[in-house]
């Protein structure tokens, strides 16, 4: 039965996601709450949209903290308006979206381990910051929904024994076996606390400073709730739910992508649908590809999720200059379903994930990747087994630096590191280019001694002057680097057949050479994209391997604008990507 208060089909949807995750004797009273929070917020149900007009080839995501670009000392202006002025300045014309990581109050994991979802971190700006760069860019947030900070008042009134936080985390006997659970960290997963009712043990996933939340308890699960919608009423139209393989916990089961955690992404999209039909969710989970792609459901969980098998692979065959992994890769990639596509990326605040990568290439190929990685000056973080034994969880590293080699020559990393950014942005779906890989940053060794933490090799703040300084130097690899990726961009913008919604078929031509072939949904325009994946010039005769190039006559390569194919025959320089209309 339906109403006018939700669209055609949405309640039924939702008692059946209330039945799966909580039961049916809390189906009314979680219908009752929903309905306060839909008033709470003035929503009413939307008109349906077709979602391949709401991302086009035209699209693409920056991925930046609100202070990546900070403003001179004593400079009177907030660190998210200076960052504003610098995006606006520089790079509006070829990113239509930008990702804030967490701009929250936060005790640690540089913004991760939120203090107050509701407010921003002054140190930034506040609310009328975020407002006025929606008016230029749309706009993505972080739901850091699996966790939050022991420093929060929702934590500190747990320990206080306070309603009704007393049930909105989960304490557990230590002496519980718990080593089926699936650990991204080598921390323990219980951290003791005291609370006015004496020593108890709760579950923390990633650190003891960031304890998980209780789904189990539907007060959490509507606060969150709650806190999407108020994202939304602020500004924010792309919703990143992180971490949110691990929010429901159950005792003798692995605890990551359980029943309930997928019914709860399902929850939040049926009500996006309804209510917020230009919104996009995106989920992050940062796991091998076939756990990954699960959060697609049947269309009807997330509209994206982070292609994260994709940085290292890219990584592998350009650094062995060998193709066939991530060609092999690329031909499992299953038909999606309608409105959903990939988020394709190569780097992140994050490190490269390296767990995407199991069973995809050999594990001697494995170590020797994670080992190049020390050699060059990179970390390596590791998770914990439930043998107790420790293997690799993330690379740290910048992207740019991975790609160095050892013999130094910068013209070399260059040309590799090119490669990888295009390629990235040739495949199917909406590419997302974090801050670093725009401006080539090296590793940030130091930020590393000052924090203790990994991760901070690739999270270096630029002061506005330092960084302008660098673009404006035509020696430099940050202005190389930044016009070139600029240019890309500019030149995909153009042809819709890079479309997130089309259709993609690779071609295998050999260890040494990637082929994809795209179009758009419309079949208006075929793109040949071919990449040598080697430091030596390569000509390829496309004409033997049946691909659409005419024997006779020349294509010009998009990116460069020079001729690329003569006659059926394909010239590429060292790790040359080129993109041809055929």
């Amino acid at each position: 039965m339906t109403t006018d208060f939700y669209c055609e089909g949405t309640e039924e949807k939702l008692r059946k996601h209330f039945n799966v995750i909580y039961g049916k004797d809390a189906v009314d009273d979680c219908m009752k709450r929903t309905k306060y929070l839909i008033n709470r917020y003035g929503l009413s149900p939307a008109k349906k949209i077709s979602f391949h007009d709401v991302w086009t080839h035209k699209d693409a995501i920056l991925i930046t903290y609100g202070d990546m670009v900070q403003p001179e000392v004593g400079e009177p202006v907030s660190k998210l308006s200076k960052q504003h002025l610098f995006l606006k300045k520089t790079l509006q014309e070829h990113f239509s979206t930008v990702h804030i990581l967490p701009f929250f109050p936060s005790s640690s994991d540089d913004g991760f381990s939120v203090v107050d979802y509701r407010r921003v971190d002054v140190r930034l700006g506040g609310w009328d910051d975020i407002k006025e760069m929606s008016g230029d860019f749309r706009l993505m947030g972080d739901l850091v929904m699996n966790h939050i900070s022991r420093h929060s008042d929702w934590f500190k009134q747990y320990l206080a024994k306070q309603e009704p936080y007393t049930d909105f985390f989960i304490e557990v006997d230590p002496k519980i076996d718990l080593s089926d659970v699936t650990r991204p960290r080598s921390t323990p997963l219980l951290t003791p606390v005291h609370t006015k009712n004496g020593e108890k043990f709760v579950w923390s996933t990633f650190s003891d400073d960031q304890i998980d939340v209780n789904f189990a308890n539907r007060d959490v699960l509507f606060e969150y709730l709650d806190i999407f919608f108020f994202y939304l009423s602020k500004g924010l139209s792309v919703i990143r739910l992180d971490a949110v393989a691990f929010i429901w916990k159950e005792m003798g089961t692995d605890c990551i992508h359980l029943e309930q955690t997928h019914e709860i992404v399902k929850l939040v999209r049926t009500l996006t649908d309804c209510f917020a039909p230009e919104a996009t969710i995106i989920t992050e989970t940062n796991v091998p590809h076939k756990e990954n792609i699960s959060y697609f459901g049947d269309g009807d969980e997330t509209h994206m999720v982070y292609q994260f098998s994709l940085p290292p692979l890219l990584l592998h065959a350009i650094l062995t200059e060998n193709s066939s992994y991530l060609t092999e890769w690329v031909k499992t990639l299953k038909p999606l379903p309608d409105n959903c596509t990939y988020f394709n990326f190569t780097s992140s605040h994050d490190g490269i994930g390296v767990r995407p990568l199991e069973g995809l290439v050999p594990q001697d190929e494995f170590t020797s990747l994670v080992e190049s990685i020390r050699k060059k000056g990179g970390f390596v973080s590791e998770k914990k087994n439930p043998d107790g034994s420790l293997s690799p969880y993330e690379l740290n590293i910048t992207y740019f630096d991975a790609f160095s080699g050892i013999n130094g020559s910068q013209s070399l990393q260059e040309r590799r590191y090119i490669c990888s950014q295009i390629i990235s942005m040739s495949l199917k779906g909406v590419p997302g280019i974090y801050f670093h890989n725009l401006t080539a940053t090296r590793n940030n060794l130091q930020g590393v001694s000052i924090t203790g933490r990994y991760r901070t090799i690739n999270r270096k703040k630029w002061y506005y002057g330092e960084l302008t300084g660098e673009l404006s130097d035509p020696d430099s690899t940050t202005h190389r680097i930044f016009n070139k990726m600029k240019q890309i961009i500019a030149a995909r913008k153009k042809h819709p057949a890079f479309h997130p919604f089309g259709r993609q078929s690779v071609a295998d031509l050999g260890n040494e050479l990637f082929c994809l072939l795209r179009w758009d949904p419309a079949e208006t325009e075929k793109i040949l994209v071919l990449a040598n994946l080697t430091n030596s010039e390569k000509e390829v005769n496309l004409t033997d391997f049946e691909l659409p190039v005419k024997e006779q006559g020349t294509y010009s390569d998009i990116i460069s604008q020079e001729i690329a194919v003569r006659d059926g025959v394909a010239s590429l320089k060292p790790f040359q990507v080129i993109w041809v209309k055929v």
